[in-house]
């Protein structure tokens, strides 16, 4: 009997097997990295007989589609440690999953080994799902440890307890990963003000406040103190004596041994009559935030997002600062970004750079080979046919992305229809495209008259025609620009291509414009006749200079190359994700959290799709 990698605790006895015959049989899978890229892959989970969790609580079966890097692969084994026993791994072409544990079962990337490797994963489930001992999974990124920091000032972080050295409050203790991902990268604590510096600067403070002299002090703000009675200049609260009252006199004074009589930890604060330790007041915590457009001072706090968010792009690192329900900041990251190196044999191009990015390969394959030809000075060959592929795989984008928003509002009737002409669509034929075409076209008129999604989508997370112009692609066209590399290609002049733009520049607008596309490019793959997928040229170039742009799925991108004696001396890449992300924050300020969400999920970033 092979027993799980996730197996419950316990004998195999008559209740217990019928547990696991009935979690063999209802598989629930929680998808990393993401749904859309499982859908990239053409895999359909529904198809072979899956259920899909949208959080590890509700998952038995961690399902790893495709190789992921290391950033993955730790908030993996978060999702794994939260997910209940029994349950199981099935790894798809994913390589090297450590540390997770081994896969209990492993296929290739395709529908049928997707069943396949479903069917072992229900027979071990049968089989051992419940064993009497088991091995607790550990991981370097479900270590934590414990530091302190400020509840005004988050920059300031200390390995130890003590007080702020800004506004003279008790530092709090949080805990955060061991791995170094605590969602915080960027705070001072990491780069101007190290742990340690912030323990030297309190401890200066402290032995300061003991040398002064100064009765009196602001109950709020204890950094302010006075020879004298008086008004706080920061608050206007009466100060008051140090110490009055308070029962503690002495407390400050260390024993010869070090000894505190069971007070460690409060050091030398002040003794503030009718305020008890660790009291925080909240014109202390939002003292120097601005106040909402409601006119609210409210606390700050970070809220991270992703990279398995469901709603948002699979790899995807967002940080929001909420101001209560609003978001007062927000910063976006790529979790799956990978490096270019050079120095490879020029004919291997096509494939590295396809293999960047699982939602657009057929863009940048393309991309890497007209970057090929113009360093030989060739022409495209089979232009038409080559443009009919590029926009195969921009209709499968964009009912991709109606696809996770059509879960995210909760309409699984959409979901299920757009998933099923999805089905295959990557890999179809011109025939098969034009057999599809009469539904996705309905579709597409049914999605436009949908009320939930207007009013959903309609003025949320609105997009200037100058600021949207930098990424370009639908996020620009659905706010009134429309620059649009296909315009200046000669393949796409032959096809009789039109760009195409919406006004309003938000959600809705977005929604429309892809719409738009779909029924566009339907239009023109029929035009073209035929579909061929990009090629490197023969023979291949040996030296010179090669630059191409390509209008993806999300934007144009941009490749420059030079290459020597064979091989790929250099290359630089540009993709709509890092101009797309600079748009998030202005997009998303002061929207309430929800909302913020769809702004920027309406975005369609592609995490993959970034360079490192």
């Amino acid at each position: 009997m092979n027993m799980l990698s996730g197996a419950g605790q316990g004998a195999m006895t008559g209740l217990r097997a019928l547990v696991a015959r009935a979690m063999a049989h209802d598989l629930c899978a929680f998808v990393v990295p993401g749904a859309d890229v499982a859908q990239a892959f053409g895999l359909d989970l529904v198809a072979a007989g899956l259920h899909r969790a949208d959080t590890p609580r509700h998952a038995n079966l961690l399902l790893i589609v495709g190789p992921m890097p290391p950033a993955l692969r730790d908030a993996a084994c978060v999702v794994w440690a939260q997910m209940p026993r029994p349950r199981a791994i099935l790894a798809l072409d994913a390589g090297n999953i450590a540390p997770l544990p081994e896969a209990d079962a492993t296929g290739a990337l395709s529908q049928g080994s997707l069943t396949s490797a479903l069917a072992d994963i229900r027979r071990a489930f049968v089989s051992g799902a419940f064993a009497p001992h088991v091995t607790d999974f550990t991981a370097p990124a479900l270590s934590t440890r414990i530091e302190y920091t400020c509840p005004m000032h988050p920059e300031v972080v200390s390995d130890s307890p003590g007080k702020c050295p800004k506004c003279g409050m008790f530092l709090v203790e949080r805990e955060v990963s061991g791995s170094g991902m605590t969602g915080h990268e960027g705070h001072e604590k990491s780069t101007a003000r190290p742990a340690q510096a912030e323990k030297m600067v309190s401890s200066d403070a402290i032995v300061r406040a003991a040398e002064e002299p100064a009765p009196y002090t602001c109950p709020m703000h204890p950094e302010v103190t006075s020879s004298t009675p008086g008004s706080c200049p920061k608050c206007g609260m009466n100060l008051v004596r140090q110490g009055e009252g308070a029962g503690h006199a002495g407390h400050s004074a260390p024993k010869a041994d070090g000894a505190h009589d069971g007070h460690e930890g409060h050091g030398p604060a002040p003794d503030i009559p009718g305020i008890e330790p660790h009291f925080m007041s909240m014109v202390a915590l939002t003292e120097g935030k601005p106040a909402s457009p409601d006119g609210l001072v409210m606390e700050w706090i970070e809220v991270p997002f992703g990279p398995f968010f469901p709603g948002l792009p699979a790899g995807l690192g967002l940080m929001l600062t909420l101001d209560g329900d609003s978001v007062a900041r927000a910063e976006v990251k790529s979790l799956a970004a990978s490096a270019l190196a050079s120095g490879f044999p020029a004919a291997d191009l096509p494939d590295r750079l396809a293999a960047l990015s699982p939602l657009a390969p057929l863009a940048l394959r393309e991309l890497a080979c007209r970057a090929l030809e113009a360093a030989a000075g060739l022409s495209p060959e089979g232009a038409s046919a080559r443009a009919a592929a590029l926009e195969r795989e921009r209709l499968a984008s964009h009912l991709g992305w109606i696809a996770g928003l059509a879960r995210q509002s909760g309409l699984m009737w959409l979901e299920r229809r757009v998933g099923a002409q999805l089905a295959g669509l990557r890999v179809a034929d011109k025939d098969a495209v034009a057999r599809r075409a009469p539904a996705i076209r309905a579709l597409a008129k049914r999605v436009s008259r949908t009320p939930l999604l207007r009013d959903r989508l309609a003025n949320i997370g609105r997009i200037e025609p100058k600021a949207a112009s930098k990424p370009g692609g639908p996020v620009a066209r659905a706010a009134g620009d429309a620059p649009d590399a296909r315009t200046h290609d000669k393949a796409y002049a032959a096809l009789d291509f039109q760009p195409l733009s919406q006004t309003g520049g938000d959600a809705w607008a977005r929604l429309v414009q892809r719409l738009a596309e779909i029924d566009q490019s339907l239009d023109l793959i029929a035009r073209a006749g035929a579909i061929a997928l990009p090629a490197p040229p023969v023979p291949l170039p040996i030296s010179g200079h090669g630059m191409a742009t390509v209008e993806t799925p999300r934007g144009p991108a941009t490749l420059h190359l030079n290459l020597k004696g064979g091989l790929v001396e250099t290359m630089h890449l540009t993709t709509p994700f890092a101009a797309l992300a600079g748009l998030v924050g202005p997009m998303s300020a002061q929207l309430e959290l929800a909302e913020a969400l769809v702004a920027i999920g309406s975005l369609d970033l592609d995490p993959w799709g970034a360079v490192a």
